[in-house]
C-alpha cells in the first residue's frame, strides 16, 4: 500500500497536549478532535491540511499522556501516515490501535521539507521525496500490523475476524 501526499512538518518532543489540548477532551468525536489537531502550534493545520497529507516530526513524537485521542485527531485530520525521528511507546502503539500509519526515519525527517510531496510504500518502508527525488529506507511493519492499520485499528481487525 502507498500513501502519498503534501508534508507538514514538526520539530522535537511534540507532546499528545499539543497534538490535541486537553481542553478538548471531553469529546470522543474524531471530527470534532481534528478541527482542534495541532492548534497550540500551528493554527491553521485544519484548514491546510487535506486527505491523504503526510506529517513529519522529530525524535519522540507523542509523548506525554496515554491518550488514544491524539493520534485519533492527527488520522481524522485526514493525515494518511506520520514519519518520525522516534515515536513515544505509548503514541507508537496507540497509533496502530486506531489504524494510523507511522514509520520512523531519521534520515528522512532530516531531509525532507515542508510542503514537499512524499510516498510511503508501506509494504516495503520505502519513502520517497517526489519533490526532491531522494528515496530513504525505513522498517516496514510485519503483515499483521499492516492488517490492522489497513483495517482501520485493531477493534475493526477484531470485529472482521481478521486477528
Amino acid at each position: 500500500m502507498i500513501r502519498t501526499g503534501k508534508v507538514v512538518k514538526y520539530g522535537d518532543n511534540v507532546d499528545t497536549d499539543v497534538i490535541i489540548p486537553a481542553r478538548y477532551l471531553t469529546t470522543g468525536d474524531p471530527k470534532e478532535l481534528a478541527v482542534h489537531c495541532m492548534e497550540d502550534i500551528d493554527l491553521d493545520f485544519h484548514n491546510k491540511v487535506e486527505d491523504g497529507d503526510i506529517m513529519v516530526a522529530g525524535y519522540n513524537f507523542g509523548c506525554g499522556s496515554s491518550r488514544e485521542h491524539a493520534p485519533i485527531s492527527i488520522k481524522a485530520s485526514g493525515i494518511s501516515i506520520v514519519i518520525a525521528k522516534s515515536f513515544a511507546r505509548i503514541f507508537y502503539r496507540n497509533s496502530i490501535n486506531i489504524g494510523l500509519a507511522i514509520v520512523e526515519c531519521p534520515e528522512a525527517v532530516d531531509k525532507i521539507s515542508e510542503g514537499d510531496k512524499v510516498s510511503v510504500d508501506l509494504d516495503t518502508g520505502v519513502i520517497t521525496d517526489e519533490t526532491t527525488g531522494e528515496k530513504f529506507q525505513a522498517e516496514p511493519f510485519p503483515e499483521f500490523i499492516q492488517q490492522i492499520i489497513t483495517n482501520g485499528g485493531l477493534v475493526e481487525s477484531i470485529k472482521a475476524g481478521i486477528i
